[in-house]
């Protein structure tokens, strides 16, 4: 599925930005990011574990550090064809060679599987460092973010939620996404995007860019706290494709 966009409110506004989504998130997904939040799940376990396996496995040639994981190993695949999808579309260019080394450099430097993060932040940190990617964030930028949650929340009435995250902070490497109007930037290393969207697959979207992070307890995945009274980052957001 795809989802067209113009920022706001950051300092590289406007820009047109595009979501593509490879898969959706499972119901297990969310109760696993549920769980490393409220620091009930050791994101660290799954992560070694899964550097172990690509030892063994001798994936490195094929898939980076994704290539050993079992499931994960299709998801090179995939990615090649949205960062196809973007070159056709004329969007952004594919995520630098860079995106697999930094999957590999994770295997070598992950925390200790009984090393637990102190903290609701780092652990979902490092939950999104070892997690499947699920689908691009695209802007003007040379490179795109890696989605790492993707998760749907269908309303009664025909709109939705949908809850997206990458694994590191929009404008990690520039001021793109500085947020408008002297507002302050909250310290996560990652994003969480939610888009509301009526039954018409049009709407907006906000961040944690200078929203909090919190568990939606009604549809327990993690979603912004306050909503509502957080700035918009994503206008006219549109539904433009669907499987």
């Amino acid at each position: 599925m795809r989802f067209t966009a113009t920022t706001a409110n950051v300092s590289g506004a406007p820009d047109s930005v595009r979501f593509d989504v490879l898969a959706w998130s499972s119901d297990a997904d969310r109760d696993q990011m549920a769980g490393v939040w409220n620091l009930t799940i050791n994101p660290n376990a799954g992560a070694r574990g899964a550097a172990a396996g690509e030892r063994g496995g001798g994936a490195r040639g094929g898939g980076g550090a994704r290539g050993g994981g079992g499931g994960q190993g299709a998801a090179p695949e995939p990615a090649a064809g949205a960062n196809q999808a973007a070159g056709n579309a004329g969007g952004a260019a594919a995520p630098p060679a860079g995106r697999g080394g930094r999957g590999g450099g994770r295997g070598g430097s992950a925390a200790p599987a009984d090393a637990q993060p102190q903290t609701p932040e780092a652990a979902l940190a490092a939950a999104f460092q070892s997690a499947k990617t699920m689908g691009y964030l695209w802007s003007s930028e040379s490179a795109g973010y890696s989605l790492r949650y993707a998760y749907r929340l269908p309303q009664p009435d025909g709109s939705e939620r949908i809850i997206f995250a990458t694994d590191r902070r929009l404008g990690a490497w520039n001021d793109l996404w500085k947020p408008a109007g002297g507002a302050a930037a909250t310290p996560y290393e990652f994003t969480v995007i939610e888009l509301h969207l009526n039954a018409k697959g049009m709407g907006e979207g906000k961040t944690s860019l200078t929203g909090k992070v919190t568990i939606d307890a009604a549809s327990k995945t993690i979603a912004l706290d306050g909503y509502s009274s957080l700035p918009i980052v994503f206008k006219d957001v549109k539904r433009v494709n669907a499987n």
